[in-house]
């Protein structure tokens, strides 16, 4: 049973963020949130905030800052999150971060920890050009760092895995310096409001699960 279980994740692509999640969300019934699944899950039921959203990327624009995060508070409401939640992806911007900080006093949840997943640039790369996806369940793997117990096979529902043609050397140094440009400074303002700790994602999962359950604990 951990201490702090209102969560969110941060680091960049290739950290580990969702690897450790699968791993925390079999050991404690926390809810794990998507915003992309938030998204479509307001447009499905027809929502106001869904029409809002929907309008808007029907003319090819991006949904606001203020739109996702009453999405993401209107999730957070929900009963099954009374137990925690993970964050993951949201926010990635100081601008989002202040936004959900006041979605959230609003509906009186409050953010316990931020996790930074930290890894050296050169074991990113990697991590990102190595990546397997399922053609059926989507599961990730990893051909250095988290093989499937048989190759091209995935571990939970036998799938095929492939690499994703956005997997490559370009894409993976694009999305790094994007998160380096908009998500970093969500190191500093985390830490700022003294929520922020840190682990050293290079390590194998094994090591970095005890690490994530020391941070969790204190």
């Amino acid at each position: 049973m951990i201490k702090n279980k209102n969560l969110v994740f941060l680091g960049p692509p290739g950290a580990g963020k969702g690897t450790l999640s699968e791993i925390l969300l079999r050991d404690e019934k926390l809810v794990h949130i998507s915003t992309g699944d938030i998204l479509r899950a307001e447009i499905t039921r027809g929502t106001e905030l869904g029409k809002s959203a929907k309008a808007l990327m029907d003319q090819g624009k991006l949904v606001p800052d203020q739109i996702v995060a009453d999405m993401v508070a209107a999730r957070l409401a929900q009963d099954d999150c009374a137990g925690g939640f993970i964050l993951d992806g949201f926010p990635r911007t100081v601008k989002q971060a202040e936004l959900l900080e006041e979605a959230t006093a609003k509906i009186g949840r409050k953010i316990d920890k931020v996790v930074l997943f930290d890894a050296p640039y050169d074991l990113l790369i990697q991590r990102l050009t190595a990546r397997l996806t399922c053609r059926q369940c989507k599961a990730n793997f990893n051909k250095i760092f988290s093989k499937p117990a048989r190759e091209g096979i995935c571990d939970h529902c036998g799938g095929e895995l492939y690499q994703r043609s956005d997997d490559s050397l370009e894409t993976a140094k694009n999305r790094l310096k994007v998160y380096e440009e908009q998500t970093s400074p969500l190191i500093r303002f985390y830490t700022e409001n003294h929520l922020l700790a840190k682990i050293d994602a290079s390590l194998p999962k094994e090591q970095n699960y005890g690490m994530l359950l020391a941070v969790l604990n204190t």
